[in-house]
């Protein structure tokens, strides 16, 4: 009877909405987005779940091997909830506002570096969330030496995806949007998941104008299952750590599949 009187989609999304409140994970269940605790509280949970500590290890290894050698300092944007300096030697660690454990306080739209003075920039989901992307690469292009890279692991657009982060996904998905910007100027709650796929597919011609110095060398979609499994920093896992090998394998198997499954995307960016 409720399915004839709500539309279709309506039912899903509250569906889905039932789903995110009932497998909510304890330590932000009750915390805003934007709440500064959230994040000490997000390093916590990944600290504590060893199938999602797993994933992050992964990303944080194919960054640190991505990282050209050769002089300039490597930053990170986005640190406060992660562990990525245990991959990366000396990594100067950042966040948008002062967060324990993190050297550095600042915007990535205004980056406090000499010119050509860093080898790399790296981050984790934090493209999709910055409020002025192209004044970003300005900066990042301004900032990165001849020869060094913008690494990052970003949600990535895809068939499967598109389902993921419209119906199962907290955070704000508009594939449909021409601006590389985002509305809100929350730190965490504005998004547009969609952005990196906006960025580097959709408007790949635009991005190539826009920062000829710039060149993208790699875009690698991966990770269909295992994030949405762990329940990600925002829920619970839905499966036991002992089953990681397992889904990697999954995943492995399924590579030539990416470009339909891919939820997330390694991208590689060089400054020429």
């Amino acid at each position: 009877m409720l399915a004839c009187l709500v539309p279709a989609g309506r039912l899903a999304a509250l569906a889905a909405a039932f789903l995110r409140r009932l497998l909510a994970h304890p330590l932000t269940a009750s915390l805003e987005l934007d709440d500064p605790a959230t994040t000490q509280r997000r390093k916590q949970i990944i600290a504590g779940k060893p199938f999602l500590k797993a994933i992050y290890d992964e990303w944080y290894r194919m960054l640190a091997e991505s990282v050209p050698t050769g002089p300039g300092g490597v930053l990170e944007l986005g640190s406060g909830a992660g562990h990525c300096a245990q991959f990366i030697p000396s990594l100067i660690t950042s966040e948008v506002r002062a967060c324990a454990g993190v050297r550095l306080a600042a915007a990535a739209e205004r980056l406090p570096f000499a010119n050509q003075s860093l080898r790399a920039i790296v981050m984790t989901n934090v493209l999709h969330h910055l409020p002025d992307v192209s004044q970003f690469f300005s900066e990042a292009s301004r900032v990165v030496r001849t020869g060094g890279r913008i690494l990052m692991i970003e949600p990535w657009v895809t068939p499967w995806s598109r389902f993921v982060y419209q119906h199962l996904h907290h955070e704000p998905f508009d594939p449909e949007r021409t601006a590389w910007s985002i509305s809100s100027q929350g730190p965490l709650s504005g998004a547009n998941s969609a952005m990196p796929w906006i960025v580097f597919s959709r408007d790949r011609s635009t991005f190539e104008t826009q920062f000829p110095q710039l060149t993208v060398e790699w875009i690698r979609p991966f990770l269909p299952f295992r994030y949405l499994v762990s329940g990600g920093v925002g829920l619970r896992s839905l499966m036991p750590a002992f089953t990681y090998p397992a889904w990697a394998t999954l995943e492995r198997l399924l590579e030539p599949r990416m470009d339909w499954l891919g939820m997330f995307a390694f991208v590689m960016v060089r400054k020429r």
